[in-house]
This record gives structure tokens, sequence and C-alpha cells, in this order.
């Protein structure tokens, strides 16, 4: 009778213990690629930016991402390219979210500048992610983008009143094909990084930008960019000069 209650008591802990559900393997584990990468031209350099992923292959909860890899290549004319050969793709940025360099954050999205690009050559990215035990992801959508010459700053100027800060913007004419769409305009506080977007939705086509949100008694920094379409893409200057704003005392 005990050596029965023995197995008993054994078999049920093996059914107790199989309840738990099957181990995960490890390829359920690595990170879900990412699917937003982007690229936009600002001033002589590309920006790219992504979203930071939260789930796995298996739609779990990422909840060990370490960092990315980014990779580049050049894209060669028809006939010559090979986007799959192994040794067209090149790492241009390893980024450690322990120690990150070289990256900027804004919200849940990543922003690198790559400023080594030759004019008239056009450049392909993608991005992996990898977790803790460097599970590295399936590569991201691939984006490309071919550097143009950029338009030239705009002259900005700023005049303050009681109820907002009124920016008057002078375009330069373009140095390379193409057409101005407008200006794209941006502010920080002192103190604050540079910002990330600009304060309008789409390009002001205008001359002048009415910025009606500020505060009484703080002191604004503006900066603009030319908007310009080259080669079929909307691509902004280096900033303008920087201006000073403020609400003045109502009479």
């Amino acid at each position: 009778m005990k050596r029965l209650l023995c197995l008993t008591g054994l078999l049920l802990l093996l059914a107790a213990c199989g309840r738990r559900g099957a181990l995960l393997p490890p390829e359920a584990l690595v990170p879900a690629p990412i699917a937003d990468l982007q690229v936009a031209q600002r001033g002589e350099d590309f920006e790219l930016s992504w979203s930071r992923p939260t789930k796995t292959e298996k739609g779990l909860p990422l909840k060990d991402l370490a960092g990315f890899s980014l990779f580049r290549r050049v894209v060669l004319p028809p006939g010559e390219d090979c986007p799959n050969c192994p040794d067209s793709w090149r790492p241009l940025l390893g980024i450690d979210l322990e120690f990150p360099q070289g990256v900027r954050q804004a919200g849940n999205r990543f922003i690198v500048a790559d400023a080594d690009l030759q004019t008239g050559t056009t450049y392909a990215y993608q991005v992996r992610s990898y977790n803790l035990e460097r599970a590295t992801s399936r590569a991201s959508n691939t984006v490309r983008r071919t550097a143009q010459t950029p338009p030239t700053p705009p002259t900005l100027q700023a005049v303050s009143s009681p109820t907002a800060i009124i920016l008057t913007i002078s375009p330069a004419p373009l140095p390379a094909p193409g057409s101005v769409v407008g200006a794209n305009i941006y502010r920080q506080k002192p103190g604050e990084p540079p910002p990330l977007q600009p304060l309008n939705p789409e390009p002001v086509p205008a001359n002048t930008f009415t910025d009606s949100t500020v505060r009484p008694g703080e002191s604004y920094r503006y900066t603009a960019r030319t908007v310009a379409r080259i080669g079929g893409e909307m691509v902004e200057s280096r900033p303008s000069s920087e201006v000073n704003g403020q609400l003045t005392e109502p009479d």
C-alpha cells in the first residue's frame, strides 16, 4: 500500500509539472523585425529613424532589448547591383542601449545621422535589433535614398508682440535643379536639446509664420530650414541662423 501511495503521488507531481506548458524555443524570444525604418535628408546628412520593437518573433512582449545594428550598402546601376550578395551590406553603426553612442531618442523612436555621403550616390539601409543573449532579429524593411545637394538655408527674423512671435522667412535661390516647397520652423528653449520635429506639420509656403503657442516670461530660440523638392524627394537645408523671441508686455 505504501508503495502504491508513493507511485500515485509521483504521477500527480508529474501531471502538475506538465500543466506549466512547454518550454519556449530560443527563436521564439528573438526580437521581431523592425518594419518602419525611414530615411530623410537634412542638410548634407541622411537622418534614419525607427521605432523601438516591443514584440518577439512569436508575438510575446520583448523585455530584454539590448541594441541595434545598422547596415548600409551603395546601390549600383541596374545590371551591376546585387542587393542579396553577402558582401554588399556593410555595418554602419552598432548601438548598445546600455551605453548608447551616436543615437538620439524622441519618444519611442531612435534617430541616427549618416554624414558619410557622396552627392548623386544612392544608399540603401537596414537595421536589426538584438536581445541580451545577442539573438538578432531578421532585417528590417529596406529604405533607399539618393544624396542631393541641399537647398540654401533661409534668412530668418523674429518680431515679438504681446500675444505671439512673428517669424519672417526669406528663402534663398536653389543651387541645383528643383523647386522650393516652403520652410520648416524649429523652436527650443535655452538649455533644451535641438528639437527633432518642426513646429509646423507641413512646410510653411508663406514668408511669415506666427507662433501663438508661446508663454509669457519664457524666451525661445528659432531656426528655419528650406524645404525643396529635388530629384523627386523632399530635402531640407541646414538650419538658418538662430533668432530669439519673447512675448512683450502689453501696452
